[in-house]
This record gives structure tokens, sequence and C-alpha cells, in this order.
């Protein structure tokens, strides 16, 4: 058995958060935030303030996605979640309502989470491990109940606002709908980092100014960060088959694509990422798109490296005003990878 550790990074938000999902539906919030994103937002703010921005777009680490974590005060130890592998078979459970709780797990304890690439299979007829289920995470630890009943404590809560398009009065204002993400006491999202953080942490101080997601302009996205003292520690098998994502991954190749894929035990999910550029003068023009698979996909193989995935440039052809887009637009693809035991 190795070890292996990365570094934690805690934002705390002091306003509530919008992320846009691909529909770009108002209505409708992430609860996370992507690799990719937060990539993209600390390369927007190095490039604002005049910093120095890699030609391939890589600034020196490799990070995750912003995963939930849930603290009650501030000097309180942060109870860290890390996204439950996607399984190709699910535990096979004689009760109906227990089979029915544990597939709504999407999150597991960072504590249990070097039993779970160990191989311990949890939910196999044992009552302590269902005990550890509460709402969608399984954890030892006691979640704090809302007046609902619930123990989730990342809250979605959908407003009303209005548009207007014309400010004559003559036309009416449209009413239409922003859901906004909170988190109870002082939870938040965390994300890993290993290799070296200098332009991370250079670029995290001017986004925590700027702020992450839609609505900004209304005072949304803004938090605190906090770089934890201590590590955190996965151990690790030393003979696994398999590796886990916790990052959006981009395969570098079609023939490592084919090579993590040939195993029926692979378990996977994707996403298709894109949007518009919103760097002036493009400011009209789509990126081109690519898909990546999501953090929590299950692949074949292993890396000594613990990280996997290429940065894609998704600059698009074409022209506005006469001008080539002459810049690049990176989207993040690279991954860390955990090797698992199934």
């Amino acid at each position: 058995m190795s070890s292996v550790r990365f570094k934690i990074y805690r934002l705390h938000f002091t306003a509530p958060l919008h992320i846009s999902d691909q529909r770009e539906d108002a209505s409708i919030s992430q609860k996370t935030i992507h690799s990719d994103t937060l990539h993209a937002a600390l390369i927007s703010c190095l490039a604002k303030v005049g910093k120095h921005v890699p030609e391939d777009g890589d600034f020196g680490c490799v990070i995750s996605d912003l995963f939930p974590y849930y603290q009650q005060k501030k000097d309180s130890e942060p109870t860290y979640f890390l996204p439950m592998p996607f399984q190709s078979t699910l535990p096979q459970l004689a009760d109906p309502a227990d089979a029915k709780k544990v597939k709504k797990v999407q999150w597991v304890d960072a504590k249990l989470y070097s039993d779970l690439l160990n191989g311990k299979k949890f939910f196999r007829g044992n009552s302590e491990d269902l005990k550890m289920v509460q709402a969608s995470y399984l954890t030892k630890t006691e979640l704090p109940l809302d007046a609902k009943g619930s123990r989730d404590f990342v809250k979605s809560e959908v407003m009303q606002r209005v548009k207007i398009e014309d400010r004559s009065g003559k036309e009416p204002a449209l009413p239409y709908y922003v859901d906004r993400i909170s988190f109870k006491d002082y939870s938040g999202l965390f994300f890993l980092a290993s290799e070296d953080t200098t332009r991370l942490d250079e670029a995290l101080q001017i986004l925590a100014m700027e702020g992450i997601g839609t609505d900004r302009y209304v005072g949304y996205g803004f938090f605190e960060y906090t770089k934890d003292e201590n590590d955190l520690l996965f151990d690790v098998p030393d003979e696994a088959s398999h590796q886990i994502a916790l990052s959006m991954f981009i395969p570098e190749s079609e023939e490592q694509l084919n090579d993590i894929l040939d195993d029926d035990k692979v378990a996977y999910n994707f996403a298709r990422r894109g949007g518009w550029i919103t760097t002036p003068p493009y400011n009209t023009l789509r990126k081109n798109a690519i898909y990546a698979f999501l953090p929590g996909s299950v692949f074949c193989g292993t890396t000594d490296k613990y990280c996997l995935g290429r940065i894609a440039n998704l600059r698009p052809g074409g022209e506005i005003g006469g001008q080539i887009v002459n810049h690049p637009i990176w989207r993040n693809g690279r991954s860390i990878m955990l090797p698992i035991r199934l």
C-alpha cells in the first residue's frame, strides 16, 4: 500500500451561488463546480491583471472538481466529501427501502475513501454501513437536521426576478426564475491540488474578489478561501486494475481512450463542454465543443503519476469584424486519478 497526498483549498461562500449547466436554464443550478470551469476562471484572472499565462494553458498543478464539505463553525473540523464511484453493478439488498436509500448516495466521507479505494465493500448486509447514509452522503459524522428533516447541507432556493427589455415602460417586464445555492453553517466547496501551486495561489486571491459562477453583477459567487494546514492523505492500493477520476477528464488520444475503456467493469458519465467566449471583442462567438468524462468515472489501468488527460484548445474558427480569434480558449481535461480496487 502506498500513500498520496494533496493540498486542500476550502471555499466558504459569503453570497449565494449560481452555476449554469449546459442547458443554460437559470431555474436550475449545479451544486458543484467542475475543475475545467475553475481552471478557466483562474486563467482569466491571471490575464486580467497582466500576469503571465502559460502558452499551453498549464499553470503548473492539477486540480480536482469542487466538492462539498460540511463545517459547523469557522474553527470546527471540516468533513470533506468525494464522489461515489460510478458502478457497473449496484449492491443487491434484500430490503427495497435500503436499496433505494443506498442508490441516492453520491458523496463519500474522505475518511472512508482509502477503504473504498482498497476494495472495501459497503452495504453488503451491514446495518452499520446503512447508518452512515445521510441524505446523499456516506459518513460517520452526524450531519444536522433542518426544519424539513433533511441532512443535506447544500441548499437550493428558486427566486423570482424580472427582466426589463425596454426601459421606456412600453414593453412589459418579463419574470424569470433563478436557482441559487447556499451552504448551511460554515460549509462550502473544496478542491484538491497537487504539484506546484504558486500560480494557483496567486490567481485564487483575484478570483475571490471577482467571484465565480453567473450573476456576479448582482453579488452572487463571492467567497473567502482557506488553504488547509493539513494535506488530504490517501492510502492507495499498490496493485489495482482500475482508477477513478476526481476531475473532468479529456483523454490524450484515441488510443488512450480505447485502452481505458477496454473492460466490462468500467463505469462512467460525460458532459459536453463549450459555451460562449467571454473575452472582448469575441463575446458573440461560441467556443468549439468537446466531451469530457465526469468525476467519479472509473476506468481500467492505472498511472503512477496520479494524473491523466490533456488541456484542449477550443478556439473557434471564423471571424468577427474581419478579425480572427487570435488567442487560445483552454479547456482543462487533466484529471487527478486514484487507483481503485474493484
